[in-house]
């Protein structure tokens, strides 16, 4: 889609940002920053932006903070929509086809982040598509139907529909989108406000994207992390995953305790208790089936107790019965989920 310059257009570009209940509050910040301080920074203001939900009124985030929204309209006048996610993809707030619909029959692009790009995943199954959503959200779908297979990169176009993997990238997201309406530099200017040290294109793989480990800058290391996330449901032995490499135990044991603080076996047994967790909180698989998919053929529920001091049948029940408030038993280690 053509973007005309600011320069060369009397009103601002407009960008609507659609909420539900539990909504995920950096990537609103994010955007809104962005475009604010585009505005900042440039000779007129190039962008408004409002808020919409359902039904309109306060909505709250997960964190407690409210925006106040006006209801969706049939026929909308925005440039850009965005779909914040929610930590949670069946959130049916996020089965929005028809208002999507409504933005894209006008032109407008739609930008899905995280969840709501899974919802729409989900609702839009074609297999000659390729779509980007968080990495967790793609493990989820991948257990769910065991077909999907996400490109993992922080966005991917086709047509009108943006689906990204929101959280952080969203930064990067709204950069993209004030790219076309301001100059380069004065882009760049938004991004070193941030401190945004580089502005990632759609194509730029997720940091961590559940098949490919953060970079340590050890290569034998960033291998040996690999090999862990790629054998969570049949964990390889240490022994195999040194002799891969080509290294001794002991040399494998100095790297993790010199860039993790931990050993092998504990960093590989976390690895997998984490997305148990994730599992246990956003699918419906049984206890057992979670222990045996992340490699605990046996004693899952006395482990995961170790750890997060809570059995996973309470985790699961207290997370069903209110909102996701860390427990103040947890560990401090204890993975966050979006």
């Amino acid at each position: 889609m053509t973007r005309t310059p600011a320069t060369l257009r009397e009103t601002p570009w407009h960008v609507d940002i659609l909420v539900s209940d539990g909504f995920v509050l950096i990537e609103v910040a994010a955007i809104v920053d962005v475009i604010r301080i585009a505005n900042r920074v440039s000779a007129q203001p190039v962008f408004t932006w409002g808020y919409c939900s359902a039904h309109g009124g306060p909505i709250e985030s997960r964190c407690r903070a409210f925006v106040n929204t006006d209801p969706y309209v049939d026929r909308p006048t925005a440039d850009y929509a965005f779909v914040i996610g929610n930590s949670n993809p069946d959130a049916p707030a996020l089965s929005l086809s028809s208002v999507i619909n409504a933005y894209t029959y006008r032109n407008a692009r739609v930008f899905l982040l995280a969840e709501a790009a899974s919802r729409y995943i989900a609702e839009h199954p074609n297999a000659e598509l390729a779509h980007t959503t968080h990495w967790e959200n793609s493990a989820l779908l991948r257990e769910r139907t065991g077909v999907f297979d996400a490109r993992n990169t922080i966005a991917t176009q086709h047509g009108s529909v943006v689906t990204c993997a929101g959280m952080g990238a969203t930064i990067d997201i709204a950069l993209s989108v004030v790219g076309q309406h301001i100059s380069a530099a004065a882009t760049m200017t938004v991004a070193d406000i941030f401190l945004h040290e580089k502005i990632r294109d759609f194509a730029s793989l997720q940091p961590f994207s559940g098949l490919k480990s953060t970079a340590t800058g050890d290569r034998e290391l960033d291998k040996c992390l690999d090999l862990m996330q790629a054998n969570i449901e049949e964990p390889l032995p240490i022994q195999t995953i040194v002799a891969s490499i080509g290294i001794s135990n002991r040399s494998l044991e100095r790297k993790f305790r010199a860039h993790l603080n931990t050993t092998p076996n504990t960093y590989y047994r976390e690895l997998r208790l984490a997305k148990a967790n994730n599992l246990l909180l956003n699918t419906s698989l049984s206890v057992r089936e979670i222990g045996m998919a992340c490699g605990f053929s046996s004693g899952f529920s006395g482990l995961y107790k170790s750890f997060y001091k809570i059995t996973p049948a309470v985790m699961r029940r207290q997370r069903r019965q209110g909102p996701d408030a860390p427990s103040n038993s947890a560990p401090n280690s204890a993975p966050e989920t979006t």
